[in-house]
């Protein structure tokens, strides 16, 4: 199983260097550890999270990809599906179980075919689109209803997530780590991808060239529903 699940591993992390996801920088947290992940998440254009950079780790299992990893922010994060210790509650993170008191169909849960990019696609869609029916979080879920429902004028949710978001810019000097604050810079990809067709649609889905055109286009860049609507 630990020789299956490194090499699967190995091979995801060769995958997400040479065609990384926007808005995510991929590390181990110790060179000598494919079963911990260190993940920086830079918070989409347009939305409240534009600036931010946030950390987290995902830790995974000897059996994976059976079995799920656990994807955990370090860094404090107020939001209706994020728990006060930073874990992720999101259906793609649990295990295939036919749950009916979870209201989560099995299909919407993990399964081998499921991968770290789906999981990113996942976490940066939930970030913006909170599932507020069976929140982590009571309090940011109640707050994200009133934010949401009054168009932006009951300002507690957003005043918090921008306090949130400009305490990482310390964090981001200290790591010399340029924030993308743009669509351009967001979208922007550091190596070209491999000709592989399944990744070149990847990209265009989520980072189409007519969107880099429109820095106003508020969904083009995390506008990924089937996740975002996946949550637990």
């Amino acid at each position: 199983l630990a020789q299956a699940s490194q090499k699967a591993l190995m091979l995801e992390m060769k995958s997400l260097q040479e065609e990384p996801v926007e808005g995510f920088k991929i590390t181990l947290v110790d060179e000598a550890d494919l079963y911990n992940w260190e993940v920086a998440i830079f918070g989409p254009p347009n939305t409240l999270y534009e600036g931010g950079y946030f950390k987290a780790r995902i830790k995974f299992p000897i059996d994976y990809p059976y079995s799920p990893p656990a994807f955990r922010f370090l860094t404090k994060m107020w939001h209706p599906n994020i728990y006060e210790n930073g874990d992720v509650c999101i259906s793609i993170l649990h295990p295939p179980v036919d749950d009916p008191q979870s209201g989560e169909l099995p299909s919407e849960r993990w399964n081998p075919t499921q991968n770290v990019r789906t999981i990113l696609l996942s976490v940066i869609s939930l970030l913006n689109e909170p599932n507020t029916f069976s929140p982590a979080n009571v309090d940011a879920s109640v707050m994200y209803r009133k934010w949401r429902d009054s168009k932006g004028k009951d300002r507690e949710y957003s005043e918090i997530i921008r306090k949130q978001v400009m305490a990482t810019k310390a964090e981001a000097e200290r790591d010399g780590v340029k924030v993308p604050t743009t669509l351009a810079e967001y979208c922007v990809r550091t190596r070209a991808p491999a000709t592989d067709e399944g990744s070149d649609l990847f990209y265009d889905d989520y980072c189409d060239d007519e969107d880099l055109e429109d820095d106003n286009d508020e969904d083009c860049c995390y506008d990924e529903d089937d996740s975002g609507n996946e949550e637990s």
